[in-house]
């Protein structure tokens, strides 16, 4: 069984900045793509980043300049830097990951951390 943990959240003022990091756990033998996903209230689940192993990232537009994802293969860990961060960024953020057991690839969420920026 592998676990995904999001870690990071919490308040923070109209412009400043968190960095939110989601560690693997478990039978692990490689993870492929990890992402990072949004989800506000009422809203639809919003992808925001991904990045593969060499550490090729992609990113929403919403999110692009504000936004890094970054991974560290050893740890089993992938980051979000937000920064310049705005109200309308308050969401539950959430870790997805492509992981590799030995006997088979299956997706992976984690259960989030609520991002909470104020006016």
């Amino acid at each position: 069984q592998v676990q995904l943990v999001e870690s990071g959240g919490g308040l923070v003022q109209a412009g400043g900045s968190l960095r939110l990091s989601c560690a693997a756990s478990g039978r692990i033998v490689s993870i492929n793509e990890m992402q990072w996903y949004r989800q506000a209230p009422g809203k639809q689940r919003e992808f925001l980043a991904s990045i593969t192993i060499p550490g090729r990232a992609n990113y929403a537009d919403s999110v692009k300049g504000q936004f890094t994802i970054s991974r560290d293969n050893d740890k089993n860990t992938v980051y979000l830097q937000m920064n310049s961060l705005k109200p309308e960024d308050t969401a539950v953020y959430l870790c997805n990951a492509d992981v590799d057991d030995g006997r088979t690839l299956m997706n992976y969420w984690g259960q989030g951390t609520q991002v909470t920026v104020s006016s």
